[in-house]
């Protein structure tokens, strides 16, 4: 018996380090990887080998791509997303950045991280933010220039320029891979069963496939 409510005790606390977790410390001060192979480029850990410090240089710690706004899609929003990928020195931190641009009226739709928290500052410009909780609650306002907004791991967040003038927000997400799922592109963009879909949300048929339309270009991105 006493064996047993050790066993639970490892299970439990092993369960608690698996859901408290974020990314793995690092083991030493930084890690700035070698040139590695194209089909090797997409993820960045420990395994990469690492310069020598010898090679190492004040400016692989300096990243300049967020001076101007990215590319707006038709919707006018933009974003620079800021990772080992494009910014090696970040390798093995445990953290990545985004620069976001809204034109007026423009939304960062619906969408979750599932590996990080973000915390978003709004650096110009109003932009309704906001949360849902696992209870369906929404926690949400404008946002005004020079304020912060944090949006817990895992939970749907979203959006949406209100000012007269275009927006801009510098967010920080502490995991070097957050990952990101957008909730009208991983729902009619995915290639989920139309039955189901018409059942899930008591659209017709015709209103289901004009909506997998829409974001069926967006799959895979």
């Amino acid at each position: 018996m006493e064996g047993n409510f050790l066993l639970l005790l490892v299970i439990l606390s092993f369960h608690v380090y698996l859901t408290t977790s974020s990314d793995p410390d690092p083991i030493q001060d930084f890690c700035i990887p070698k040139p590695i192979s194209s089909h090797h480029h997409r993820h960045f850990s420990t395994s990469p080998p690492c310069k020598n410090s010898s090679e190492v240089t004040t400016e692989d710690f300096i990243f300049s791509g967020l001076k101007s706004a990215g590319k707006f899609s038709q919707t006018g929003f933009a974003t620079i997303p800021v990772s080992p990928l494009n910014f090696p020195g970040l390798n093995t931190l445990g953290m990545s950045f985004v620069r976001a641009d809204f034109k007026v009226g423009a939304i960062n739709p619906p969408h979750f991280h599932p590996r990080a928290t973000e915390i978003s500052h709004v650096v110009k410009g109003r932009v309704y933010s906001g949360f849902v909780d696992s209870d369906n609650r929404v926690y949400a306002r404008v946002v005004e220039e020079g304020e912060i907004m944090v949006f817990p791991k895992g939970l749907v967040h979203f959006q949406m320029n209100v000012g007269d003038f275009p927006a801009t927000v510098f967010a920080s997400l502490n995991s070097q891979s957050p990952g990101v799922q957008k909730i009208p592109a991983a729902v009619f963009g995915s290639g989920i069963d139309e039955e189901l879909l018409v059942k899930a949300f008591g659209l017709s048929p015709k209103q289901i496939g004009t909506m997998k339309k829409r974001f069926e270009p967006e799959k895979g991105k």
